[in-house]
C-alpha cells in the first residue's frame, strides 16, 4: 500500500442551491394573505486549506472525489432553506492546484492559506421575493442553481531551503539523518529512498529545512530509474547540494568519478528544466564529497576538490558515518539560505481575495450550426430551460392552481350557496310574507309597526278582512 503521494487527480463537486418555495399565506380572517414562499439555501463550497499537520496527499489519493452539502429547500411562512455545509479539504504546505490542461490555479504556501476549488450554487427565490406591483401573487418559484463540478490536479512541491541530489547510494539519506532528527530508510542497495524526506538542520542562529529526494541516474529524463517527477520537490529550494560518492570508483564501479557524476546530474537537471520550465540553473550549488572515511575515497575527494573549486563551487569533504565535515557543510548551506532570505521580500499576510462574478455583459450567444439551425448558449438559457420550481408548501400541484384558482372557486361556491339559502330557495313564500306584512300591520313587531295603514283599493278585493279599514 502506498505511503506517500505527491500528485493526485481530485474531482470536486460543490453543493446545489435549494429550490425556492411557492406558497400563499393561509390564516383565518386573512383572505388575502399574499405569497409567503421562502428562498432556497446556498450550496456549500469545496475549500482547499493548508494544514501544517498534513505532509502528503495520500488521503486525497485514497478518496479522490469530494462533495459539499446541498442547500435546503425553502418553505412557507417566509422560511428560507438552510445553507449547505462547506467542505474543507486539508492539504500540505506547498500544494499547487492545476487544471487538467496544466493551468495553475493556486499555489498554496503558508499555514491557513485557502482556495475555493468549487463554489456552491445559489438558492432559488421563493414567490415572496418574486412579487412585484404588477404580479402581486406569483404562482411559481425559482430553482436552485447547481454547484460547480470540476476535475483538478494537485501537486506537492515540498517547501525546503536545501535539496540533496545525487546518484543512488551516494549517502543522501545517511547525511540528512546525521545532520537532523529525520530518520529515513537507509540500505545498501540502490533506490532505497522512494519518497522525499525532510529534516531541520541548525547552523548557529540559522535553521533551514533540507529535503532528501530519490537518486538520479543517467537517462532519468527519458524515464530510466524513478524518472524526474520527484525533482518538483527541489524547485522551491534556495540552494542545491550535490552529494557525490567518492568511494564508488575505488569499489569497482566503472566510470564513477565525482566530477563525472556531477556533470551527469547537471545534465539531468537541465533536461528537467527544459521539460517543465523550472528555474534551477541560477540556484547556488554546494558540493559534498561523501564517504571520505574510506582511505581510497579520501584520495579521490582531494583530487576532485581541486577541479570543482576551479569551477567556482563550494566544496565540503564530509563523512556521514563519522560526522566529519558536517559542521562546515551545515554552516556553508546555512549562510546561503540566510542570504537568500534576506534578499527576498518579507512575506505578506495571507488575505482572502473575493472575486465576484462580473455583472453585465452578454448572458448568452447565438451560434449558427447549419443553414436553418441555431444554438443558444449561455448560463441564462440553461437556467430558463430547467423551468420554475412550481411546488407549493403542501407539495403537489402549482401554487397558481392550488392556492389561487381553487381558493377563488371555493369562495365563489360558498357565496352561491348563501344566495340560494337567502333568496332563491323559497321565492314564493318569501314574497307572500313580505306582501302580507305590508297589508297586515299586526303581523309585524310593535317597534316596526307603521302608525297608519292604508290598503290600496286594488288589494281590498283580495284581502276581505281589511276591506272595512280602507278610508
Amino acid at each position: 500500500m502506498a505511503e506517500f503521494a505527491d500528485q493526485v487527480a481530485l474531482r470536486v463537486k460543490a453543493g446545489d442551491g435549494g429550490h425556492g418555495c411557492a406558497s400563499v399565506r393561509r390564516e383565518k380572517f386573512k383572505p388575502l394573505g399574499g405569497p409567503d414562499g421562502g428562498n432556497g439555501g446556498r450550496g456549500g463550497d469545496v475549500i482547499l486549506e493548508v494544514d501544517p499537520g498534513t505532509a502528503t496527499l495520500l488521503d486525497l489519493h485514497r478518496r479522490p472525489v469530494r462533495r459539499a452539502g446541498n442547500g435546503k429547500q425553502g418553505s412557507g411562512s417566509n422560511r428560507n432553506g438552510a445553507e449547505g455545509a462547506d467542505l474543507v479539504v486539508r492539504v500540505p504546505d506547498g500544494t499547487v492546484v492545476k487544471t487538467e490542461d496544466g493551468e495553475v490555479l493556486a499555489d498554496l504556501v503558508g499555514a491557513g492559506t485557502r482556495f475555493v476549488a468549487a463554489q456552491g450554487g445559489r438558492g432559488g427565490l421563493g414567490n415572496a421575493a418574486l412579487a412585484s406591483p404588477r404580479r402581486k401573487a406569483p404562482g411559481f418559484a425559482l430553482r436552485g442553481e447547481p454547484g460547480i463540478e470540476r476535475s483538478l490536479v494537485l501537486e506537492l512541491k515540498t517547501v525546503a531551503d536545501a535539496g540533496l541530489i545525487g546518484y543512488p547510494n551516494a549517502g543522501k539519506s545517511s547525511l540528512i539523518a546525521a545532520m537532523s532528527a529525520a530518520r529515513p530508510k537507509i540500505g545498501d542497495y540502490p533506490f532505497t529512498t522512494l519518497t522525499p524526506h525532510l529534516g531541520v538542520v541548525e547552523a548557529g542562529q540559522t535553521q533551514f529545512v533540507a529535503a532528501d529526494v530519490p537518486g538520479l541516474i543517467p537517462g532519468a529524463s527519458r524515464g530510466r530509474g524513478l524518472g524526474l517527477d520527484f525533482l518538483r520537490h527541489v524547485e522551491r529550494c534556495s540552494v542545491l547540494v550535490h552529494v557525490l560518492d567518492c568511494a564508488a570508483g575505488p569499489a569497482g564501479e566503472p566510470g564513477r568519478e565525482p566530477v563525472a557524476d556531477l556533470d551527469v546530474i547537471e545534465s539531468e537537471l537541465a533536461a528537467y528544466e527544459a521539460a517543465t520550465g523550472a528555474d534551477l540553473a541560477d540556484r547556488p550549488r554546494v558540493v559534498a564529497l561523501n564517504k571520505i572515511d574510506v582511505p581510497a575515497a579520501r584520495e579521490v575527494a582531494e583530487r576532485a576538490a581541486v577541479v570543482l573549486a576551479g569551477r567556482g563551487l563550494t566544496v565540503c569533504p564530509v563523512s556521514a558515518a563519522t560526522h566529519e565535515g558536517l559542521r562546515e557543510l551545515a554552516y556553508a548551506v546555512g549562510g546561503i539560505v540566510a542570504a537568500a532570505r534576506a534578499a527576498s521580500p518579507p512575506p505578506e499576510p495571507t488575505r482572502q481575495v473575493i472575486r465576484p462574478a462580473p455583472v453585465g455583459g452578454p448572458e448568452f450567444e447565438i451560434v449558427r450550426e447549419g443553414d436553418n439551425s441555431f444554438a443558444i448558449r449561455g448560463e441564462k438559457p440553461r437556467r430558463l430551460s430547467r423551468g420554475p420550481a412550481g411546488q407549493d408548501r403542501r407539495g403537489g400541484g402549482t401554487c397558481r392552481g392550488r392556492c389561487h384558482g381553487r381558493r377563488r372557486g371555493r369562495d365563489r361556491g360558498r357565496a352561491g350557496r348563501r344566495r340560494v339559502r337567502l333568496g332563491s330557495r323559497h321565492p314564493g313564500r318569501l314574497a307572500a310574507r313580505v306582501r302580507a306584512a305590508r297589508h297586515r300591520p299586526e303581523a309585524l313587531p310593535m317597534t316596526s309597526r307603521p302608525m297608519t295603514s292604508r290598503v290600496p283599493p286594488a288589494c281590498a278585493a283580495r284581502h276581505r278582512c281589511h276591506a272595512g279599514s280602507s278610508r
